[in-house]
C-alpha cells in the first residue's frame, strides 16, 4: 500500500483484507467506509485504526487524500478516532512514517459514532460472541430473509455469513496469538463445531492455520492486501 492513496470521486474500492494493522488519516476530502467493526462516512481529520486482517470496502467517495500509516499493534482492532493535526503528521510521514505513526497515537481523540441503520445493527449482531442466525433476525425484524440479505450486501459489500464468518475466525485468531489457552478451548469457546472447523476458517482468513500461528508467530509491518 502507497503512504498516500487519492481516491477517484464515485469511484468504489472492493472489499479486500489488509494482512497487517494500519491507520488510515483522511488528509482530505471524505468517502465511506463499512467494515468489521462497523459503517463511516469519514472526512478530513478522521482517522481510521485498522487491525490485522480487518476487511473493508470504501465507496462513494469525493475527491480524498488519505494517509496510510503501519501501526505495531498486531492484534488491534479496527476503531474510528480524530487527530488534532493532520498535516503535521504527513510532513512527518514523508521524513519517517513510522516517527509519523508514533506521533498518531499521542494525539488521537474520541472519533464519531458509526452509522445505525438496519445492516449496521445486524453488523454489530453478527460481530459478537453469540452471533444470532440470519434467518431469526431478520424475522425479528419483521422482514424476508432475501431483503436482509440484499440490504447487508449493499451496506457493507459481502453477505451477512461470510461477514459472520470472518468475524468469529477474527476473534479466534487474536486469541490464538494473545493468550495461552489450547487450541481446542478457543474453538470450543468461540462457537466453532471443532478444532478443525477453527482451523479451516482462521487459514481461510489469515493464510496460516492455528498452529502456526501460536508456534511462530512474529508482528510484521507491511502493508500486503489480499482480495477478500
Amino acid at each position: 500500500m502507497p503512504l498516500r492513496s487519492a481516491l477517484i470521486p464515485g469511484e468504489t474500492i472492493p472489499r479486500h483484507v489488509h494482512d497487517e494493522a494500519y491507520a488510515a488519516v483522511v488528509l482530505d476530502g471524505g468517502y465511506e467506509e463499512a467494515g468489521e467493526r462497523g459503517r463511516w462516512r469519514v472526512r478530513a481529520g478522521d482517522v481510521l485504526l485498522h487491525g490485522r486482517f480487518s476487511g473493508h470496502w470504501n465507496r462513494r467517495p469525493g475527491k480524498t487524500l488519505v494517509l496510510n500509516l503501519p501501526l505495531a499493534e498486531a492484534a488491534a482492532e479496527t476503531a474510528m478516532a480524530r487527530t488534532v493535526d493532520p498535516d503535521l503528521l504527513a510532513r512527518l510521514a514523508e521524513r519517517d512514517p513510522v516517527e509519523a505513526a508514533a506521533a498518531l497515537l499521542e494525539t488521537l481523540r474520541p472519533g464519531q459514532a458509526g452509522l445505525a441503520d438496519v445492516p449496521d445493527q445486524l453488523a454489530q449482531a453478527l460481530s459478537g460472541d453469540e452471533a444470532p442466525a440470519v434467518e431469526a433476525w431478520a424475522r425479528d425484524q419483521g422482514v424476508s430473509r432475501e431483503t436482509v440479505f440484499r440490504w447487508f450486501r449493499d451496506a457493507y459489500g459481502v453477505g451477512p455469513a461470510r461477514f459472520r464468518v470472518e468475524a468469529r475466525a477474527r476473534r479466534a485468531w487474536r486469541s490464538i496469538v494473545e493468550g495461552e489457552a489450547p487450541l481446542a478451548e478457543i474453538a470450543a469457546e468461540a462457537g466453532f463445531a471443532d478444532q478443525a472447523h477453527m482451523s479451516r476458517d482462521v487459514k481461510d482468513l489469515t493464510g496460516r492455520s492455528p498452529g502456526a500461528w501460536r508456534a511462530q508467530f512474529r508482528p510484521q509491518h507491511s502493508f500486503k492486501t489480499r482480495a477478500a
